[in-house]
């Protein structure tokens, strides 16, 4: 854990001082005070994360972590586990919607093979950090050792730090893992206390009787295991997955590093959750893109005290509501520093 705790020592808060300047440019800009509400929120964050007044469009990347889950045994997904191996050359070939996405927002796809059950291709364009074919099936044993845990935060770490050395200064998380719902559901009634049967989705669209089944399969597995809240780590290991820790450790490797995180839906916010367990101190590195269909993503924000910018019914995954968001705060970086202010645009302010 020296690695993992020595990011986590070294994250430090957003600047006060250029958060405010930035806001009183925005005040002094031709509109009504806080008229552009969430875009001057967006502003005024990625000015404390760069530590400028006026921050700079920033250079982007989405983390695609990819692993298999052990519990998709139980019927618990209305895919079967080799849809995750099928979509990584999907990701590869580009013809995913996160693929779409990506490049719509300018932003670079980073694919990470931390765990799919499959052998996939040496020559495929992705980073090889495979640790175990998927986890453990953790309705029958624990998902992960804590050791293997500790060697995913490290890799998200070592992605994000990769990414930073490049001049990346946004962050998005996206993930490929069928049965990743069922794990993040746990992870979120652990951490949470809510209800299973609260923070449970359809996942990739299953009926209500497999909802039902899902219900069921989590509970016996926190019942099993008995993961304890208070040590992350625990969590992930007993419940978890493999792209899930990955990501948690992007999360505290970007916020070492002074860059901002781009939430996506359910299951990267489960990961920004454990993250934030591990260090409450990444909070201020967050930014929540979009609202997810799946309920147990307005738990997740909840708990954070995140508010998303947008609401667009979605239940994809992948990055692509990272990907999206990343496109809305490029538009509150040119509010802030293309738009004219009262003196210039020679307009009378109130006041």
């Amino acid at each position: 854990m020296d690695e993992i705790n020595a990011a986590i020592h070294s994250i430090r808060p957003l600047d006060e001082v250029s958060m405010n300047a930035a806001q009183q440019h925005l005040d002094r800009l031709t509109k009504p005070q806080g008229s552009l509400s969430v875009l001057e929120r967006m502003a005024c964050q990625l000015a404390g994360v760069q530590r400028v007044a006026k921050p700079s469009v920033p250079e982007k990347a989405v983390v695609l972590m990819a692993a298999d889950h052990g519990v998709a045994e139980e019927g618990i997904s209305a895919f079967p586990a080799e849809v995750t191996e099928q979509m990584v050359y999907n990701f590869v070939r580009g013809g995913a919607g996160i693929n779409v996405l990506a490049r719509h927002a300018g932003a670079q796809l980073v694919l990470v093979d931390v765990g799919v059950k499959a052998d996939l291709a040496q020559t495929l364009p992705i980073q090889h950090c495979k640790i175990r074919r998927g986890t453990g099936n953790m309705r029958r044993e624990p998902a992960m050792t804590r050791q293997e845990v500790i060697q995913a935060l490290k890799i998200g770490i070592r992605v994000a730090n990769e990414l930073v050395d490049k001049g990346v200064r946004v962050i998005g998380l996206g993930e490929m893992g069928i049965g990743n719902t069922t794990a993040s559901s746990a992870i979120v009634h652990v951490f949470t206390g809510e209800p299973v049967s609260v923070v449970v989705g359809r996942g990739t669209g299953i009926t209500d009787e497999f909802v039902t089944h899902k219900i069921r399969v989590i509970e016996e597995a926190v019942a099993l295991h008995q993961p304890n809240a208070g040590d992350a780590v625990d969590v992930l290991a007993k419940v978890g997955g493999l792209e899930i820790a990955a990501m948690a450790g992007v999360v505290i490797g970007a916020a070492a590093r002074q860059t901002l995180v781009m939430l996506d839906g359910f299951i990267a916010s489960a990961a920004v959750l454990a993250a934030y367990h591990l260090s409450p101190a990444v909070k201020p590195y967050l930014m929540a893109s979009h609202l997810s269909e799946e309920p147990g993503h307005a738990v997740i924000l909840r708990e954070l005290g995140l508010t998303p910018c947008l609401r667009l019914n979605m239940r994809l995954g992948e990055g692509t509501g990272a990907a999206l968001g990343m496109t809305i705060l490029d538009a509150a970086v040119k509010i802030l520093n293309e738009m004219a202010t009262f003196e210039e645009a020679a307009v009378t302010s109130v006041g």
